[in-house]
């Protein structure tokens, strides 16, 4: 085999091993769980959460997903809106400290909304959508730790938090990051980030919030994506420097 055939060869194969890896890369990070939007403002009321859950597995379905609600710094009047094939179970705890409100003061809350009956299947992805009615104000994120049951009894535990310094954990808990609320204008007197922002949210559809939303997870995954793409590009350009480097050396 010629020198120019053999470069050319090896550049191919280090562009391809590399592109391969990348979108490898990039397929896990779009398998974790997520919630969207990714930030609410802190006491954000009347808003919509919506807990996209894909399918990482090649020979099994997802049967079954537990979302974990916090109580510590609980979400207060929580709806589930119907899934068509799913049967979700609302369970609600009481509150170590109640939560004082407008509207009394809250003693039980949700902690667990458990989906069952239904599939997602291999390359596809179910959005799970949860309404509220006021987020807290005393936090700046929340954890939703999530359990999602396949078919052969593989359970994967997306638990793990993000540790400050360290790197992204294996299996990821869904996190809402809550921001401070804007101050109120001087015209309308309603918050641009507070319940403003969570109303016009509960306005739009579910789904529609879904979509919209970009996850970290999405963005690393992207990046990745466009890296792999651009090493090819330079295995490419490098295989075509070789060649065009043998014919100059033959034509001399």
């Amino acid at each position: 085999m010629s020198p120019i055939r053999t470069t050319l060869r090896r550049a191919g194969l280090v562009a391809a091993l590399t592109t391969a890896g990348v979108l490898a890369a990039a397929g896990a990070a779009f398998a974790h769980v997520t919630v969207h939007p990714e930030t609410y403002a802190k006491g954000a009321t009347d808003g919509v959460l919506t807990f996209r859950v894909p399918n990482e597995e090649d020979t099994a379905s997802t049967t079954k997903v537990q979302v974990f609600l916090p109580t510590d710094h609980p979400v207060l009047g929580v709806l589930v809106t119907p899934q068509e094939g799913w049967t979700a179970q609302v369970t609600t705890t009481k509150l170590k400290t109640p939560v004082k409100t407008d509207d009394g003061t809250i003693t039980e809350a949700v902690s667990e909304i458990t989906w069952t009956g239904g599939r997602i299947r291999h390359g596809q992805y179910q959005d799970f959508n949860v309404a509220f009615g006021q987020l807290p104000d005393d936090t700046d994120q929340l954890s939703f730790k999530t359990l999602q049951t396949y078919s052969d009894g593989n359970v994967v535990r997306w638990i793990e938090e993000k540790q400050k310094g360290g790197g992204e954990p294996e299996n990821p808990a869904p996190v809402l990051t809550l921001t401070a609320q804007e101050a109120e204008t001087g015209s309308g007197g309603t918050s641009d980030s507070g319940s403003g922002s969570a109303s016009s949210s509960a306005s739009s559809s579910a789904p529609a919030v879904a979509a919209d939303s970009t996850s970290s997870s999405d963005s690393t995954a992207r990046g990745l994506g466009i890296a792999g793409l651009v090493v090819g590009v330079l295995g490419l350009a490098a295989a075509g420097y070789a060649l065009a480097r043998g014919r100059g050396a033959r034509s001399e």
